[in-house]
């Protein structure tokens, strides 16, 4: 009896490639039981709209900040029981002569207001000192609520109308400012910015692919992607507080993002499908590779939407949230909805052309190859001009002031406009933002008399002060309060100026040697505060975010150069965005082609919400054109074939991708929120730019300088970064030139 020979593993010869792996594997799946994977999604996507629907939460601005004067403050007045706990708002009255004609009405209305839900309680205008104008038309009750009326059910301003339907009926006009105006605002014509957007992405989408089968897919994925995210967050909300503007930025982010990505993947698929690879075969690659390309770029966008915990502030934080949401069940969508469609179209996906089909293998050679081309004959030329023409838009950024956009730059058909108005024309825009300061006596009797009669002198001869009430104990004789009323509106710098100054000099001066302390309060102070706790943070968002995405790009292509120079070349893209936003909306270069009046300060967590979005959408273009760079280089070796021949692969789709997103997002632009037309413009811009500027000038020009140095990485660290290969290739020995 022999011995058998032990088994031995023949090697495979050689050229035989590599076994498929999971995501190669997983989109062959996905295609070949196409059926099942669309009834699960919409299973799914029926499931989570209807538990939105019953357990969905709401959404309102509500953000907190420990260890500020402003909060401490607001704190204390909680904790004391002050007249000024809850949430206020105005309701403003004019009649063509003195509103004491119409005491009846006024005290009838007044009565009605304070039995309201919610109402704590209501000062008339008649009876409050400094509460009627000097010619005695104009005058404002100031209604306090146990919570944020935004947040309430729009029915309630019919319940405040009823109340304030007999002074009406008196010939008195009555408008609703503060957050009572923000609830009466007109209901937003629902989904209009998005129809526009998709309008816009259908045409580009026919042009761009010429079947109208084609065009559709990426639709019908970006649209299943976003209602998932958007039910998704809606019952995330119900445990955690999403700020208001967190379902558009979502909106925004999660249309945006689905768009581009089942774009790619269709793209690439149908360039397979070209070269004669069966369909269920090119779902499979398309998926190994673009998917790849596609992961890793979602990875980036939510990781950068992640930095903004960074700020420490919880309303920053789940604003990045919110939109990360829909950005990964967009990505989640397209890769398994997308290669699902693929599979079930088959080689029908350019049936119903509209013009002769364009495959991504088409044309990659000659317009696009022809600039690569001319780009690498003057290099030097190429960057200068994008270096130049990112320098020129930046400009504006040195002059950019953060702040808070008040009710004054609303619609002028608003009541919340209209009231703001009203009180600038009665009493000084100061009173649209007054301020509250709290005082904590140390001692009683006398002394606390005389801290209060101090305290009202030095304000009193404060620069900037237009009035102060005389200060007044709490129910509970622990606190003073007094009321400030600046100079200027609230979104005025000299504002901004003048709580930092009576923060920081008046009032400790005032009560230096007596034991006691001051704080300053209320709307305008807390937004102040907010504004430099963010201005504070924001090298930290940068940091963690450009970090992150430095190290990951490091890891996707082995390169120093490559990641550098990414980080860099988007720090300059957005330093351009951020220049455009300034020139419109802080200089008025053009406001009012998009709906704003007067100029405003950048809204001030824009930056903050910018910087991030465009960094992660920047690196989503970065990671498909040079995973295909890259892809060329391992195959080739020759740097400058690879960077004509990626750069010819992709332009197309990238600038049919950015022209998706860019409508997408100035689709935002008809909003009625300033805050969000700000998002919408900078996002739009950021992204033109970086497809254009960045993508066709900066990043070629770059490579073809750097050569073979794009792609160094020293031997060390090689050794301790993990691998990620956004296109499923392998490094073949002798290709990539380390040290």
């Amino acid at each position: 009896m022999t011995a058998s020979a032990p088994d031995t593993v023949c090697p495979a010869p050689p050229g035989t490639p590599p076994p498929p792996g999971a995501l190669h594997r997983f989109g062959r799946w996905c295609a070949r039981r196409a059926r099942r994977v669309i009834v699960a999604w919409l299973l799914v996507l029926v499931a989570a709209f209807a538990a939105d629907r019953a357990w969905g939460g709401a959404y309102e601005d509500e953000f907190s900040l420990p260890g500020t004067t402003a909060q401490e403050g607001a704190d204390l007045l909680r904790e004391h029981g002050s007249d000024l706990e809850g949430v206020g708002a105005q309701i403003v009255l004019r009649a063509d002569g003195p509103l004491a004609a119409h005491r009846a009405a006024i005290d009838d209305a007044m009565g009605e207001l304070a039995n309201l839900p919610d109402v704590l309680t209501v000062a008339g205008p008649l009876g409050t000192p400094g509460a009627l104008s000097t010619d005695g038309t104009i005058g404002y009750a100031t209604v306090r609520f146990a919570e944020n009326p935004a947040t309430f059910d729009r029915s309630y301003v019919d319940a405040v109308d009823t109340a304030v339907a007999e002074l009406r009926a008196d010939d008195v006009t009555v408008e609703y400012g503060g957050t009572l105006g923000q609830l009466a605002r007109p209901e937003a014509a629902h989904g209009l910015s998005e129809v526009i957007g998709l309008a816009t992405a259908v045409i580009v989408l026919l042009i761009g692919f010429g079947s109208t089968a084609a065009a559709g897919l990426p639709l019908v994925t970006a649209v299943v992607g976003l209602l998932g995210g958007l039910s998704v967050l809606g019952l995330i909300a119900a445990a955690f507080t999403f700020g208001s503007a967190a379902p558009t930025l979502a909106t925004m982010m999660g249309l945006g993002v689905g768009l581009d990505y089942a774009l790619f993947l269709t793209t690439r698929h149908r360039g397979l499908l070209a070269s004669g690879v069966p369909p269920e075969e090119a779902a499979g690659r398309t998926l190994a590779t673009s998917g790849r390309a596609v992961l890793v770029a979602a990875a980036t966008v939510a990781m950068a939407l992640a930095g903004l915990y960074a700020s420490g502030v919880a309303f920053i934080g789940t604003l990045g949230l919110a939109a990360a949401i829909t950005v990964l069940v967009a990505a989640l969508a397209s890769l398994t909805l997308t290669p699902a469609l693929l599979g079930l179209l088959g080689r029908r996906i350019d049936r119903w052309s509209v013009r002769r089909p364009v495959a991504e293998s088409e044309g990659a050679d000659d317009t696009w190859r022809r600039w690569a081309a001319t780009v690498g004959r003057r290099p030097w030329l190429f960057l200068t001009a994008g270096l130049l023409i990112l320098g020129v838009l930046s400009v504006p950024l040195a002059s950019m002031r953060i702040g808070h956009i008040d009710a004054g730059a609303s619609p002028a058909g608003y009541t919340e406009r209209q009231a703001y108005d009203l009180i600038s024309d009665g009493f000084g825009p100061g009173t649209n933002g007054p301020l509250t300061v709290v005082v904590a006596p140390a001692g009683s009797g006398k002394d606390t008399d005389r801290v209060a009669a101090d305290v009202r002198e030095s304000l009193q001869r404060t620069p900037g002060v237009a009035s102060v009430t005389r200060p007044a104990y709490t129910p509970d004789r622990a606190l003073l309060t007094a009321t400030v009323v600046p100079h200027h509106g609230p979104q005025d710098e000299s504002t901004t100026q003048l709580v930092h100054r009576l923060e920081d000099e008046v009032l400790p001066k005032t009560l230096d040697g007596t034991g006691s302390r001051a704080y300053v309060t209320g709307t305008t102070a807390v937004h102040v505060a907010f504004r430099d706790v963010l201005v504070e943070r924001l090298p930290w968002i940068v940091a963690v975010v450009v970090g992150a995405a430095f190290l990951l790009l490091l890891c996707v292509f082995r390169s120093l150069l490559v990641a550098v120079k990414a980080a860099l070349l988007n720090l300059l893209s957005i330093s351009a965005a951020y220049g455009v936003v300034v020139a419109v909306f802080q200089w008025g270069w053009g406001g009012r082609l998009f709906g704003v009046t007067e100029s405003v300060p950048v809204e001030s967590y824009v930056p903050m919400m910018m910087f991030a979005i465009v960094f992660g959408l920047s690196m989503d273009y970065e990671v498909f054109l040079l995973a295909r760079i890259r892809e060329t280089w391992l195959e080739t070796g020759d740097n400058h074939e690879s960077v004509a021949g990626g750069l010819a692969a992709t332009a197309r789709v990238i600038s049919c991708a950015a022209i998706v997103m860019t409508s997408v997002f100035l689709a935002f632009l008809l909003s009625t929120n300033v805050v969000i037309k700000m998002l919408a413009l900078g996002l739009g811009v950021s992204v033109v730019i970086d497809a254009t500027v960045v993508r066709l000038l900066l990043v070629p020009a770059t490579m073809y300088l750097f050569g073979r140095a794009n792609w160094w990485l020293p031997r060390w660290l090689d050794r301790l970064l993990p691998r990620l290969d956004p296109e499923g290739t392998t490094v073949r020995s002798g290709q990539e030139s380390r040290a």
